[in-house]
C-alpha cells in the first residue's frame, strides 16, 4: 500500500529545493510558439527552455533515467525521456507522460511589477507566462517517478514526450508520434499534464476537451471607403452584412447556435458528472470571471439546473467568440467614412465528438452561399481541430485517483469536461485508442492561462503531482 502522506512530502520537497526556482528561470525566457513566433528557430527561446529541461531531467536520481532532444528537419523540438520499470513490475505495460514547453504570446493587462517573462512568487503562487501551462509538466513527471525510487515504489516503464509546438495546434506532433512509436511501445495508460482544475481542493481528472473551428470572415462592399454623408442608406454596411451572416450561425439573444450540424448528444454518463461538478462547486463556477459592472451570465447561477447547463455550455455545446476584427479604426481617428469592408476573427467553439475539419467547411458554406446584397464575402479558414472525449474510466484508475485525492487533498476526486480545445489529445486518443487516460493540470480558477496574470498555484501543483505518482503506482499493480 503507498504511503500517500510521506510521497506528497518528498514531492513537495523536491519542488521547494529544485523545481520552483527551474520554473521562475523557465517564466523569464520569452518562448513564444512557432505560430507567434515565425522566426522561433533563429531566436533561440524554444532551444534554450528545452536545453535547460534536459539538463535538469539528466541530473534526477531516476533508475535508468535516459534523456534526449529528439529532432526531424523542418520542425519544433522534443525531448523524450525513457525510464525501464522497477520493483515487481514488467511486462509490456508503458506509461506516456506528456507536457510541453512553448508559450502563448505576452497579452495586456498586467499590473505593474508583474509580466509575462517577469516571474513573481507571491502567496503560493508563482506568477509568469507558461509555467502552469504547462511548463512544469516535464519536471513534475521527473519528480513522481524519482519519489517512486525512492519509497522502492514499483511503476511500469515510463516514456515522456515534452514537445514545443501544442500552443500552435501541436501540427509537428503527428510525426514525432510516427517516428517514436516504436520506441515506445505498448502505451495502456497516458497522462497528460496540461489541463484545468475545478477548484484548488482536490484532484480533477478531465473528461472531454471540445474542438474548434476557426477563420476570418470578410465582407467588403467598396473599393474604399466614402463619406458616410454621401453613400449611408444607399450603399449597404459591411458591418450590417456580417451581423446578418452571423445571424446564420447564432440567435443573437441568446447565443444558442443553430445548425444541427454543430451539436452533438451528450453522453449520460458526462451529463451525470456534470451534476456532481455543479453541486461541488456552487456558485464559484461563475463568479470566478471578472465579470464587469451588472453582467449577469447566460445561465440562472443561483439554482442547481443553471449550474449544470453552465458546465454543460462549456463542455458540450457549441459556441462562437468573436475574437478579432480589422476594418474598424480606432474610435479617436474614426472619421464619417462609409466603410469598404469588415474582417471578423470567429472562433466556434465545438461538441467534443463532431470532427473539426467538417465543421469548420459547413461553417464556410454557410457564411459564402448567398450573400445579402451580393456582398463579397470570403471566409479563410485557419484553424480546425477535433475534440476529444475520454474512453470509460477503468475500475482501478478510478479507484486510484479517488484514494489519493482523498489522502492529499481530504476530497473525493471530481470529474470535469474541459470547453478548451487541446488537439494533441484527439492525436494521443487515436494513437493509442486502447490506452486509459488521466489528463489533468494545475489550471483552478483565476489561473489564467493565455491571459494576464497567469499563475501557478504551487500547492496545489505539489499535492496534483503526489496524486500522479500514485495513479502510476496503481497502474503497475493492476492486475491483468
Amino acid at each position: 500500500m503507498t504511503d500517500l502522506a510521506a510521497l506528497a512530502q518528498r514531492i513537495a520537497a523536491h519542488w521547494d529545493a529544485e523545481i520552483v526556482a527551474a520554473l521562475t528561470d523557465y517564466i523569464r525566457v520569452p518562448a513564444k510558439s512557432p505560430h507567434f513566433d515565425a522566426d522561433w528557430e533563429a531566436h533561440g527561446h524554444i532551444e534554450r527552455v528545452i536545453r535547460d529541461a534536459e539538463r535538469w531531467v539528466r541530473a534526477q536520481p531516476v533508475a535508468g533515467l535516459a534523456v534526449e532532444i529528439v529532432r526531424l528537419p523542418g520542425r519544433t523540438p522534443v525531448l523524450y525521456f525513457d525510464v525501464p520499470a522497477s520493483g515487481s513490475a514488467a511486462g509490456d505495460r508503458t506509461v506516456l507522460l506528456y507536457g510541453h514547453l512553448d508559450k502563448q504570446p505576452e497579452m495586456t493587462g498586467w499590473p505593474e511589477g508583474f509580466g509575462p517573462w517577469t516571474p513573481r512568487y507571491e502567496n503560493g503562487r508563482l506568477y509568469g507566462r507558461g509555467g502552469a501551462d504547462d511548463g512544469y509538466a516535464v519536471y513534475a513527471s521527473i519528480a513522481a517517478l524519482a519519489a517512486l525510487d525512492a519509497q522502492r515504489l514499483p511503476h511500469a516503464r515510463c516514456v515522456g514526450l515534452i514537445e514545443t509546438c501544442e500552443e500552435s495546434g501541436s501540427y509537428d506532433l503527428p510525426a514525432y508520434l510516427e517516428a517514436l512509436g516504436p520506441r515506445m511501445g505498448g502505451v495502456d495508460f497516458v497522462i497528460g499534464l496540461d489541463s484545468g482544475a475545478g477548484d484548488y481542493e482536490r484532484l480533477w481528472a478531465t473528461t472531454s476537451l471540445r474542438g474548434i473551428a476557426a477563420g476570418t470572415l470578410e465582407v467588403e462592399v467598396l473599393t474604399e471607403g466614402v463619406h458616410s454623408g454621401d453613400a449611408s442608406g444607399v450603399v449597404p454596411s459591411s458591418f450590417r452584412i456580417a451581423r446578418r451572416l452571423l445571424d446564420r450561425l447564432e440567435d443573437g439573444a441568446t447565443g444558442r447556435i443553430l445548425p444541427a450540424a454543430f451539436h452533438a448528444p451528450i453522453p449520460d454518463e458526462r451529463v451525470a458528472q456534470a451534476a456532481v461538478a455543479a453541486t461541488i462547486l456552487g456558485e464559484s463556477m461563475l463568479a470566478r470571471f471578472p465579470w464587469a459592472g451588472r453582467t449577469r451570465p447566460t445561465v440562472d447561477g443561483s439554482k442547481i439546473d443553471g449550474r449544470v447547463e453552465a458546465v454543460l455550455n462549456r463542455t458540450w455545446r457549441p459556441a462562437l467568440s468573436v475574437i478579432g476584427a480589422d476594418g474598424l479604426p480606432p474610435i479617436a481617428s474614426a472619421g464619417n467614412v462609409l466603410r469598404p469592408k469588415t474582417r471578423l476573427r470567429l472562433s466556434l467553439r465545438l461538441p467534443p465528438t463532431i470532427d473539426g475539419d467538417a465543421a469548420t467547411a459547413a461553417l464556410a458554406r454557410l457564411l459564402e452561399a448567398d450573400p445579402p446584397h451580393g456582398a463579397t464575402v470570403r471566409f479563410e479558414p485557419d484553424h480546425a481541430a477535433t475534440g476529444w472525449n475520454a474512453p470509460p474510466t477503468a475500475a482501478w484508475l478510478a479507484a486510484a485517483l479517488d484514494r489519493a485525492s482523498r489522502a492529499v487533498y481530504a476530497q473525493p476526486a471530481g470529474a470535469l469536461g474541459e470547453g478548451g480545445t487541446i488537439p494533441f489529445m484527439g492525436m494521443l486518443g487515436a494513437k493509442f485508442p486502447a490506452a486509459q487516460f488521466l489528463i489533468t493540470g494545475v489550471l483552478g480558477p483565476k489561473s489564467n492561462a493565455h491571459g494576464p496574470n497567469e499563475f501557478l498555484h504551487v500547492p496545489y501543483a505539489k499535492k496534483l503531482n503526489a496524486c500522479v505518482a500514485h495513479a502510476i503506482v496503481a497502474h503497475a499493480q493492476q492486475e491483468r
